[in-house]
């Protein structure tokens, strides 16, 4: 496998993100970064960004959630961000995505986590829990689902397929402005791009879009299904935090809050004047509910 690493020096002085990097093998030579703040082995928040963006986009809500006296996990998956990236597109699954995560969840032994999912975040963190529900205690969904190909896909959706795979530059900084209500200064679209310093580098953010399953029969649907099913039986606390201007998302939490047991009674929330990338848009605000949401829920 040709593993391309990005050079730190492309992470220095990037507005908002002092943070330190840490690393863990996931598989053979195969390093995945992620933000490691705090100190509380009892309350562990997994913060699990989608396409394109890395953990840059949690940078807003890591110290909140940190100073209310949490621990933070903020990794960037394979492919984003400081991890490492496989050039070659083929080298990316759905399954692959899974394996490496749950296998950085077990390196650093995680237990006792609230999960924070957005976008891919929710793919890879709702299934993961689904799976693994003696590691989770609560989860927080925002702008996120857990597709099973079952139900037919937008023409939007397969349009971004198609340019996510052929765009000859794919710009991950513009992606993100464009999935926001309050557009981000060039500063900030440049820290979004700096994971990439050529398009070689891009093989991961390309593929994401592709391997959503849209079909039945897709690879993925059936452990899906089985997630939902795990799901629709979940007890532990569920919050939907969704904003009001993702039109690709929109009305999704009303699913959960239908057919997850543990949704009941919670103190649902939209965040307003934000779009899909609502930690962009109003980080902090969907921090205080986060931890407002843990508090309420010892």
């Amino acid at each position: 496998m040709n593993i391309l690493r990005t050079p730190d020096e492309r992470f220095e002085n990037l507005p908002g993100y002092p943070f330190q990097p840490h690393y863990s093998e996931v598989a053979d030579q195969l390093r995945m970064h992620y933000v490691d703040e705090g100190e509380n082995p009892d309350e562990v928040v997994l913060m699990l960004h989608g396409e394109p963006s890395w953990s840059y986009l949690y940078r807003k809500m890591i110290p909140v959630v940190k100073e209310a006296g949490y621990r933070v996990i903020a990794p960037d998956l394979i492919g984003f961000g400081r991890s490492d990236k496989p050039a070659d597109r083929k080298a990316y699954s759905y399954q692959s995505h899974m394996d490496w995560l749950v296998q950085l969840i077990k390196n650093l032994d995680l237990k006792n986590i609230t999960l924070v999912c957005q976008d891919w975040g929710g793919l890879l963190g709702l299934r993961m829990a689904a799976e693994n529900p003696e590691r989770f205690k609560r989860i927080v969904v925002a702008n996120t689902t857990l597709p099973t190909g079952d139900l037919k896909a937008p023409l939007i959706f397969k349009i971004w397929q198609f340019y996510a795979q052929m765009i000859p530059r794919f710009n991950a900084g513009r992606i993100v402005a464009l999935g926001c209500v309050n557009k981000p200064s060039p500063e900030i679209r440049a820290a979004y791009n700096a994971p990439y310093p050529d398009e070689s580098y891009k093989a991961g953010a390309r593929m994401f879009p592709k391997l959503v399953p849209i079909r039945p029969d897709d690879p993925a649907s059936d452990a899906n299904r089985a997630a939902w099913e795990v799901l629709k039986k979940w007890e532990k606390p569920l919050l939907t935090a969704f904003s009001d201007s993702d039109p690709i998302m929109r009305g999704l939490d009303k699913y959960f809050r239908k057919v997850v047991p543990g949704a009941e009674g919670q103190a649902h929330t939209t965040i307003k004047k934000a779009g899909h990338f609502l930690q962009e848009d109003k980080g902090e605000v969907l921090a205080e509910a986060v931890v407002k949401f843990i508090q309420a829920n010892p």
